[in-house]
């Protein structure tokens, strides 16, 4: 009879196991099915327990999130074109580019630009919101309008991919920049809508030794995207090298340097100024993941995060969200583990 009861016992605890194992498969397979985010550019903050992630696409789409991993579809920002934005790029198609989100006192700043690819017809204006939350009364974008604009042959820098940072003494700063002769730093005024006055403007990254005229092309030097990540003694310039949006054929990858003042110079690994064609690598693509860039960086309960895209190669090279931890190894430079690129799978999760 024992033998019997054990038997049985047996039998139940096997076919529980094979449940067991059955259900880790099904969830398994749910997950990897599962809608994943799909952005280019992506920027994020958090709000109370919240965190939004912004990114381009028609009117800014951005998502909110408990956990940083399922994404809430909200919507659009800008639910009309910015007034402005065809008088600066004729070619504007609607696609807001780029953005970057800023708080200071009690105020949401979202930066973003207009252009026309390959041209640096561009803009870049800002939007300002007392919450991120479309559920409160308070939430209404008031766009403050154009920052910054560049002109063909009369500017040689290109006027998108806008950051801002704070430097040590609470002024802000716009890093911004793509092709041509590289990336820009300016001062803002105190309501961080304007150029301050008297402007001051520095050059602090490009491919080039020494750039040229202002040309209509935007040339070979493949640099664009930067942020400015403070953290300890340094300010770190995060930026994009390559070419992206191409498929399987972007080159996109992550580069980085720092400097003790958020002006500059930024130094590379090697003591290379960034300005003169610097830049250390931080991570690249490989078969899986292809044309990684335009990041942003954070701290966010303790940790500080790495945040871009990476386009899939098994699902026809589209665009992902991946949010990676950085760690920090013993000379003070960031560290990414390119295996997170694999663990991190968000998903799109419905409204409620």
């Amino acid at each position: 009879m024992i033998k019997e009861i054990k038997t049985a016992l047996l039998a139940r605890a096997q076919a529980i196991a094979k449940l067991g194992v059955l259900a880790l498969g099904l969830s398994t397979m749910l997950a990897c099915s599962a809608t994943q985010v799909s952005v280019h550019d992506p920027v994020m903050t958090k709000e109370g327990d919240t965190w939004y992630l912004f990114s381009t696409g028609p009117g800014i789409t951005f998502y909110s999130s408990k956990n940083m991993r399922d994404w809430t579809p909200e919507g659009q920002v800008f639910t009309q074109q910015p007034e402005w934005a065809r008088s600066v790029a004729p070619t504007f198609d609607g696609h807001v580019w780029a953005p970057d989100v800023h708080f200071h006192k009690g105020l949401y700043y979202l930066y973003y630009s207009v252009s026309g690819f390959g041209k640096n017809t561009s803009g870049i204006g800002v939007t300002v919101n007392k919450t991120l939350n479309p559920g409160s009364p308070d939430y209404r974008w008031v766009d403050r309008g154009l920052v910054l604009q560049s002109v063909p042959l009369r500017d040689n820098w290109n006027a998108i991919d806008p950051n801002i940072v704070e430097d040590g003494q609470g002024a802000a700063w716009m890093a911004f920049g793509s092709f041509w002769s590289g990336l820009k730093l300016v001062k803002l005024n105190q309501d961080r809508t304007a150029l301050a006055e008297p402007q001051e403007w520095h050059a602090i990254a490009s491919r080039s030794a020494v750039p040229g005229a202002a040309t209509q092309a935007a040339g070979k030097d493949d640099i664009e995207a930067p942020f400015i990540f403070r953290k300890g003694d340094y300010y770190y310039l995060f930026v994009s090298f390559g070419y992206c949006c191409r498929k399987g054929d972007s080159t996109y990858y992550l580069a980085v340097g720092r400097s003790r003042s958020v002006t500059g110079p930024y130094l590379d690994k090697d003591g290379i100024d960034m300005q003169q064609g610097g830049g250390s690598t931080l991570i690249r693509g490989n078969a899986a993941w292809r044309g990684l860039g335009h990041n942003s960086a954070y701290s966010f309960d303790g940790k500080d995060y790495l945040v871009l895209h990476a386009y899939e190669t098994a699902d026809n090279f589209l665009q992902k969200l991946k949010v990676m931890e950085m760690r920090w190894d013993a000379q003070g430079w960031p560290v990414v583990d390119a295996a997170d690129l694999d663990r991190y799978q968000s998903s799109v999760v419905a409204p409620k």
